[in-house]
């Protein structure tokens, strides 16, 4: 009884740390610590992601795609079953059944899969311009990029983003363009596409994992020269 109380007392005063942190990187280390404590910590997790999602709905960031992701690698049935009921879909919910890629691009970057996830985000892009699985094409130029819907560019990116801890997405790509004063070489060191000048080779030499640089993930034609991540980046969504 007593070894639960100290469980119960350590995990409240993780929870209020957590809750006046806002470093991020902190943030994590709390979460792993709290989930540390078994079940105690880890309905405390699920209530605080509930509370975030559900109740208070505030704006969904990487917090929220940490805490579903290390409650879902919980050994605790009841844990997993909070998660069936309250996210059976993840932590967004898409109503139409147009959105089926979507669910899924969801779901392979909840359970960090990441090389799949990065095919279905180019397929998906391809569709959002016109080309079908029956068009010879499946990869864009410089000019269909416009075409791409702007809220369909920042759904993909967020989902980038809350399931990889802010790490990867376009956004991140984009921001470090920018911080490298848009210089091209410095944007391929810096998220890890070349090496010793050499520009990795698709896939194997690619990183699938958090472990790669920041901004390493999503790939977009990246041997197709800058014009087409130019016109990513340039793209009406991240001025609007």
């Amino acid at each position: 009884m007593s070894q639960k109380l100290n469980s119960n007392l350590e995990v409240s005063k993780k929870m209020n740390e957590l809750e006046l942190s806002i470093l991020l990187k902190q943030q994590l280390s709390l979460i792993q610590e709290i989930f540390s404590y078994g079940l105690v910590g880890q309905e405390a997790l699920l209530d605080l992601l509930i509370s975030r999602r559900i109740l208070t709905k505030v704006h969904i960031s990487c917090l929220d795609g940490f805490l579903f992701q290390i409650l879902y690698s919980s050994n605790f049935h009841v844990i997993q079953q909070g998660l069936k009921h309250y996210f059976p879909n993840g932590l967004i919910e898409f109503e139409s059944s147009l959105d089926l890629e979507y669910r899924n691009l969801q779901n392979l970057l909840q359970n960090y899969r990441y090389q799949e996830a990065d095919r279905l985000t180019q397929k998906k892009l391809c569709k959002l311009v016109g080309l079908d699985d029956n068009n010879q094409r499946d990869w864009l130029y410089f000019t269909d990029v416009p075409m791409i819907p702007s809220d369909d560019l920042l759904m993909i990116d967020l989902l980038w983003k809350i399931y990889s801890r802010e790490k990867f997405g376009f956004s991140k790509q984009r921001q470090i363009w920018l911080a490298n004063n848009c210089n091209w070489n410095r944007l391929w060191q810096n998220i890890g596409w070349i090496s010793k000048s050499q520009t990795l080779r698709y896939p194997n030499e690619f990183n699938w994992s958090l472990n790669a640089p920041s901004g390493h993930l999503p790939l977009f034609n990246q041997l197709r020269g800058v014009q087409v991540l130019s016109a990513l980046f340039n793209h009406i969504a991240w001025t609007n």
